[in-house]
């Protein structure tokens, strides 16, 4: 017994709170690279590679976001909600990748330092920290439970550690001519990004191999439907993401021979939602068989 669940569209402020953030991120790399170049700064050019992994991750999550509020229909019942878990996949190994290159610069330029431009290197990131506190207030104010919108934020926040290593490696040559410290920045840079990057693939990874929400533990959601007094058995119970903070569970009951199914799954359904949070759940509640046995007086769910 099942009934039909709505899927609400991506608001569409997000949009417009991505555009703005990708116009600001956009405008400072493009600053931030010709003064990296200018100043001969691995910081800042490192900086502005992090840059270009937020702008395409700006632009990519506004392109997704207005698929994924496309309405489901013919074959995709759930409409475009996995695009949201993709496009996290892709800019979670952009992100590696992009550290792994930072590394190797990093390296390379505590071997054989050259003498970068403190002054550059602080000014600029003085400049930068503050249009990228623009762009994360910007993104701040959108909903967050997509991985889309999640995974642009989380971009714009690690830009701030970012600036505030290049200023203090800045302020370090130009007070002491020590160049390695550019070096040490971006290497420190790219422990920021690589982090960044993890969490990305960990998170959108959840999401298409269909495992639990993190905070759900599908153990005590079974437990409880269970306990229901008119509850015989839970099988094929099963508990998923169909994108980030869109959980859906799926299950067959079986109640007492003389129960009401349907009011049963009523009450069901509305236990799993005030408790857990589940509000797309379909059940097929059927009248168990007089014989069926029971461990030990408590009602086991089967997966």
């Amino acid at each position: 017994m099942t009934r039909a669940h709505a899927h609400g569209p991506v608001g569409a402020g997000d949009a417009r709170r991505l555009a703005r953030g990708l116009a600001l991120v956009a405008a400072l790399m493009a600053g931030e690279v010709a003064a990296g170049l200018l100043a001969h700064s691995l910081a800042l050019l490192s900086d502005a590679a992090h840059l270009l992994a937020d702008a395409g991750a700006l632009a990519l999550s506004l392109a997704v976001v207005r698929l994924v509020r496309r309405p489901a229909s013919g074959n995709m019942t759930f409409g475009l909600k996995r695009l949201e878990a993709l496009a996290a996949q892709a800019n979670g190994a952009t992100l590696l990748v992009l550290a792994g290159l930072i590394v190797y610069g990093g390296i390379e330029r505590l071997l054989a330092p050259p003498q970068p431009g403190g002054l550059a290197m602080l000014l600029v990131a003085v400049a930068g920290a503050a249009v990228s506190l623009l762009a994360a207030r910007e993104l701040g104010l959108a909903d967050r439970r997509s991985l889309n919108v999640a995974g642009a934020f989380r971009h714009l926040l690690t830009d701030l550690f970012a600036f505030a290593a290049t200023a203090a490696a800045g302020a370090v040559v130009l007070a002491t001519g020590f160049g390695r410290a550019d070096g040490i920045a971006a290497l420190a840079i790219a422990l920021v990004t690589a982090t960044a990057g993890v969490g990305l693939l960990r998170d959108s990874s959840r999401v298409l191999l269909e495992i639990a929400p993190e905070h759900l533990s599908v153990e005590q959601v079974g437990l409880a439907m269970a306990r229901h007094p008119q509850v015989a058995d839970v099988h094929d119970l099963h508990v998923w993401e169909l994108g980030a903070g869109f959980p859906a569970l799926s299950a067959h009951v079986l109640v007492e021979p003389e129960a009401d199914c349907h009011a049963v799954r009523r009450e069901l359904e509305t236990m799993l939602r005030e408790r857990f949070a589940l509000d797309h759940t379909t059940l097929q509640v059927d009248h168990a068989h007089a014989g069926l046995l029971q461990i030990g007086g408590t009602r086991a769910p089967r997966h």
